[in-house]
C-alpha cells in the first residue's frame, strides 16, 4: 500500500512533500510550517515548490476554510500534475484535516482519482475511507 507515513522528517530525493496551504501562501502553522524547510514559497498558495507541493484548504485571509467544492479543483490539478511527473513520490499529508478543520472522511473522497496513480502516497486514514 502507498501510505505516506504520519509523520514525515525526511524526504528521498525523489520525494514530494504534498501539504495543505491557504490560497495567500502564508505558512506559518502545521504541515505548511513544515513545507518551508524543503522548499515551500512564503506566498506561494498551491502548486510546485521546491520539494513540496501545496494544496489550498483555507482562504487568503486564513480564516475561512475553503469549501470541499472550493478544494477539489485544487486536488484535481495536484494529480494531473503527479501524473505528469512520474518519476517522484508524492507524500500526501492530512490535507485539510488540521488547521482546516475537517474529518479524513470528507476530504479522502477527493482523492479518490489518485487511488490508481502508482507515485501517489496517501495517508492511511484517506486510504481507509477511499477503501470502503
Amino acid at each position: 500500500m502507498r501510505t505516506t507515513p504520519e509523520l514525515v522528517k525526511k524526504l528521498e530525493s525523489d520525494q514530494i512533500f504534498v501539504f495543505g496551504s491557504n490560497q495567500g501562501g502564508r505558512h506559518g502553522k502545521g504541515a505548511a510550517k513544515t513545507a518551508l524547510g524543503w522548499g515551500a514559497v512564503y506566498g506561494q498558495g498551491e502548486g510546485r515548490q521546491g520539494r513540496t507541493y501545496a494544496i489550498p484548504t483555507k482562504d487568503k485571509s486564513v480564516r475561512r476554510t475553503l469549501s470541499l467544492d472550493e478544494i477539489k479543483p485544487y486536488v484535481d490539478r495536484f494529480i494531473e500534475y503527479a501524473k505528469e511527473h512520474p518519476e517522484l513520490i508524492f507524500l500526501v499529508t492530512e490535507i485539510g484535516c488540521g488547521l482546516a478543520g475537517y474529518k479524513p472522511k470528507k476530504i479522502a473522497p477527493l482523492f479518490v482519482e489518485a487511488k490508481d496513480v502508482e507515485n501517489i502516497w496517501l495517508p492511511a486514514r484517506f486510504w481507509h475511507k477511499i477503501d470502503s
